[in-house]
């Protein structure tokens, strides 16, 4: 159905522009954020640089202690993945070296030791949170060949040079080129009949300075992370992170609920969502496979996408319904974020909404609020809303939230807040501090999309919204099934 190539040149993005070093002890690949050995665009180069230099590959998996929001969550949800990795990369032969950060600025030289003895450097090319400012700092100190490589989506990040103010736009976009693409894929197993040299040991200041972690015992032991200078308030939720957990959500997705995702998702009491989000951002599962495997099981081929490109939700793709509704969300509704995220640094700025957005809250600022609740009130569910409690609930104690509900959550955050600025404010802490699938993208296509990102101006005018979408707990408990989710999450 699809066809795997080599690494298509729009995908890598050379930092370090100078030639290979054949006299290098190995090929690096320094794995940030797409966490897996399958279907990655990053290792497969990593491989083919490894395959040029007749040099065997180190893949580099590290956590630090210092970011923000770091968490026991956070922590443990990562490490799940470096242990799905630590196994899998063994059964090939290539040598893994993860490593955890005890303190802040523990990890500080490693990389630039590790490069000085790499005949070139392969890294994560992704264009949220920290990694952007970390991979600029990384490259200072990288004196040899430095690539950063795009594995985050069907459309490759640098296919579209502009920001796409509405997400029709960006379908319209997607129907008039994404057909190449599809043609282009990362091969499922990069390291398949492969036979690189091996690593015997490890450069010899590592395991001294810079120890290898035991991630395989970590990660089925998350008291463990004690160790760490986190906050351990946030405890781990009860989805498990890694390849292998995010290939058992897929299959289960695929086999139970794809049939009714497009009735069912929106519906708290069915739950009817893929699931996949925590995997997609943390990078334990990749988009194409996601979709290889949904369009292998509705028996489609690229010949079936219809000519048109009017930026439509259905017909396009010429599948099921249910089908077309999911791929809107995988493909138009994820992949808009990384389009903004690249191309824009204060995605999470205020002053990124569209200007008719900042006018009219800005002309509502002062309407007056039935109710005003601070941080605290809103993370502990102290509100007079029985629904936004329940979701809120839902996502200390889970990690995640049902989507539909998500929407509703950011809206009466909004209508409960002295001003938007405070509200995103609000939104973002809450979000990143407690979602697996925070600080991406697309979460933050989400909470922007409260305040009019992506959105058009709506009418009747309304006070402290103004032209901004409006949502009520009311018309949403008439609409959707709630009777189950607010007997699991309610008082």
């Amino acid at each position: 159905m699809v066809k795997t190539s080599p690494v298509p040149p729009g995908r890598i993005r050379v930092i370090n522009d100078v030639p290979v070093r054949p006299t290098g002890d190995f090929v690096l690949y320094w794995m940030t954020a797409i966490r897996r050995s399958q279907w990655n665009f990053c290792l497969q180069r990593a491989v083919e640089l490894a395959e040029e230099c007749e040099k065997p590959l180190l893949v580099f998996e590290a956590l630090r202690s210092g970011y923000s929001w770091a968490s026991d969550r956070l922590h443990h949800f990562v490490i799940q993945g470096m242990a799905d990795n630590q196994r899998r990369l063994k059964k090939h032969g290539i040598a893994y070296f993860p490593y955890l950060e005890s303190e802040p600025g523990d990890g500080t030289g490693l990389l630039k030791y590790l490069a000085e003895r790499a005949c070139a450097v392969v890294g994560d090319d992704f264009p949220c949170f920290f990694l952007p400012a970390m991979t600029r700092v990384a490259a200072n100190q990288i004196g040899g060949r430095f690539e950063l490589v795009d594995s985050n989506g069907i459309l490759p990040l640098r296919a579209a040079d502009q920001v796409f103010v509405r997400a029709h736009y960006f379908r319209r976009f997607l129907q008039k080129n994404l057909r190449p693409h599809l043609r282009q894929f990362p091969q499922r197993n990069p390291l398949a009949g492969k036979k690189l040299p091996q690593l015997n040991q490890l450069p010899p200041l590592i395991g001294k300075r810079w120890p290898v972690a035991d991630v395989a015992r970590r990660a089925v032991e998350p008291a463990s992370l004690a160790d760490f200078p986190i906050d351990h308030c946030v405890t781990p939720g009860s989805v498990a992170g890694g390849s292998e957990a995010a290939q058992a959500r897929l299959r289960r997705f695929l086999k139970q609920s794809v049939d009714e995702y497009e009735e069912e998702r929106n519906h708290p009491d069915s739950d009817g969502g893929s699931g996949l989000s925590p995997y997609l951002h943390f990078g334990h599962i990749s988009p194409h496979q996601i979709f290889h495997e949904l369009m292998k099981r509705d028996e489609w081929s690229i010949e079936d996408l219809a000519e048109k490109a009017n930026g439509s939700r259905e017909g396009w793709w010429n599948a099921s319904p249910a089908t077309e509704a999911f791929l809107d969300e995988l493909i138009t509704w994820r992949e808009v974020g990384y389009n903004m995220c690249w191309q824009r640094r204060d995605y999470d700025r205020y002053e990124s909404l569209p200007d008719w957005a900042q006018t009219t809250l800005r002309d509502h600022e002062r309407d007056p609020r039935e109710y005003l609740y601070e941080l605290e009130d809103f993370e502990h569910s102290r509100t007079h809303d029985e629904l936004w409690n329940a979701a809120q609930r839902q996502l200390v104690c889970e990690g995640r939230m049902h989507n539909y509900l998500r929407m509703l959550w950011g809206k009466k955050i909004l209508h409960w807040t002295p001003d938007a600025r405070t509200a995103l404010q609000i939104m973002i802490e809450l979000n990143n501090k407690y979602a697996l699938d925070g600080r991406n993208p697309n979460s933050y296509s989400g909470i922007f999309w409260v305040l009019g990102r992506y959105d058009r101006a709506w009418g009747p005018e309304r006070k402290i919204f103004g032209k901004i979408r409006y949502m009520a707990s009311e018309n949403t408990a008439k609409k959707l099934r709630l009777k189950q989710y607010l007997a699991r999450y309610g008082d």
